[in-house]
């Protein structure tokens, strides 16, 4: 571990000392990428197979998930999975159900009034990873509101296993969640399809999903050419800031729990009590002993922080400025400190809010910002599956109310066309 004495930090170390083990995006990657969409936009449904073929390992025919495949997943996982998917997405359709958003409707002079609409977006597509372990949780995560948000298309692609065939819980998420476009496509040629559309693959007008790094930079780079995505991300993250009241174990589970994502996970506790350190470094290294995913949590933990502050208003500091995806609250009175809270994907208050939790079943959205891009984007929400439009309408005492306004305004930026749209129509009105 990487134990730091913040007070002893200077201002420009202090930055160092909260730098991400995240390679910035190179060349090489994104020449990559780059080469990966333009052969999906040469070949199509020929490149999405070469590339299962060359990646999965898999010989596809069909790309899309038949009838037969999705009934065989529902009948091939235990009643206890299904039971646990199915609590599941009742927790996270509760929580995302209350967030529709309210009719706004403003009379903001006599005669004008201002509307904002909400319209769900005609044709999303969902990305749910399959690398070291397939993900249902995030096929419930992205399913799940873009049902509740009622998006006329959704579409799905997730890779192949050894065996051609989608992960049965994803499948069994996607049928519930009504998706039945679902497609054996993994990568970046996944984003490439579902943003431009194949023979097999339907083009959407939003790209959701976390990913690898050819994933990610495959969404930037269609987000630079105008395709909408839901947010930039990366390796998962997790703060915990904590008093000498936090239980070791607890705050060393909740550290492994991300760091066994991957090597370039990246964790961080920030403690007012140099004791507390101590207690959850020997604690980390007792569980580390039980983990299947051990070396990669090892990895992962190569570069971890373990930051030792003189005060918790000084941890939440630290907390803003970095922004974590995931952020733990482990101290005596926890909400005490929410107010401060300015950047974080998720917050977790409480020695009992385990990360794990909002990962599967509190009912929040675990698609969330990483690298520090929670200081200005959002989460995954219902409304992430809506477009917002605001409306106008004018009478001609609205037009007589504001037109002169409009006129003196387009006057000083030179724009006689503009004045002269409001000029004609008070001239009729008068």
């Amino acid at each position: 571990m990487n134990r730091i004495d913040w007070a002893l930090l200077a201002p420009s170390a202090r930055d160092a000392a909260l730098q991400r083990p995240v390679t910035r995006r190179s060349d090489e990657l994104r020449r990559a990428v780059a080469r990966i969409i333009e052969q999906v936009r040469a070949d199509g449904d020929a490149t999405l197979r070469a590339l299962t073929r060359k990646f999965d390992g898999v010989e596809l025919g069909e790309l899309r998930v038949s009838v037969a495949e999705f009934a065989e997943a529902a009948a091939s996982i235990t009643a206890t999975a299904r039971e646990a998917i199915d609590e599941a997405c009742v927790r996270i359709r509760g929580f995302h159900a209350a967030q529709q958003p309210l009719s706004l409707r403003v009379e903001t002079a006599p005669g004008v009034v201002c509307e904002r609409i909400s319209r769900p977006i005609r044709a999303v597509g969902l990305y749910v990873p399959a690398g070291s372990a397939p993900l249902p949780s995030s096929a419930m995560m992205l399913g799940v509101p873009a049902q509740l948000a009622g998006c006329e298309r959704v579409v799905l692609c997730s890779p192949p296993n050894p065996q051609g065939r989608v992960d049965p819980h994803v499948l069994y998420v996607a049928q519930r969640c009504g998706i039945s476009e679902v497609f054996k496509v993994g990568g970046a040629q996944a984003i490439a399809a579902m943003a431009i559309g194949t023979a097999s693959v339907p083009r959407c007008d939003k790209l959701f999903g976390p990913g690898n790094a050819y994933v990610t930079e495959a969404k930037l780079q269609f987000a630079a050419e105008g395709t909408a995505i839901d947010m930039p991300a990366g390796p998962s993250e997790v703060m915990v800031i904590a008093d000498d009241a936090a239980d070791p174990a607890f705050i060393a589970s909740d550290l492994l729990s991300q760091a066994e994502h991957g090597p370039d996970s990246q964790v961080v506790l920030v403690a007012t009590s140099a004791t507390l350190i101590d207690a959850v470094a020997q604690e980390t290294e007792v569980q580390l002993a039980g983990l299947a995913r051990a070396g990669t949590a090892r990895d992962s933990l190569s570069h971890s922080r373990w930051i030792h502050v003189a005060t918790l208003e000084e941890a939440t500091d630290i907390a803003n400025a970095y922004a974590p995806e995931h952020l733990i609250v482990h101290t005596r009175e926890p909400r005490a400190l929410l107010p401060r809270i300015r950047a974080a994907g998720s917050v977790f208050l409480g020695a009992y809010a385990a990360e794990s939790l909002g990962d599967y079943c509190s009912g929040t959205n675990h698609v969330l910002p990483t690298n520090g891009a929670a200081r200005g984007w959002s989460g995954v929400s219902l409304t992430s599956f809506l477009n917002f439009i605001t409306v106008q309408e004018v009478t001609a005492a609205g037009l007589r109310a504001i037109g002169p306004c409009a006129m003196t305004l387009a006057g000083i930026e030179g724009l006689d066309a503009h004045a002269q749209a409001v000029r004609l129509r008070l001239e009729r009105a008068a």
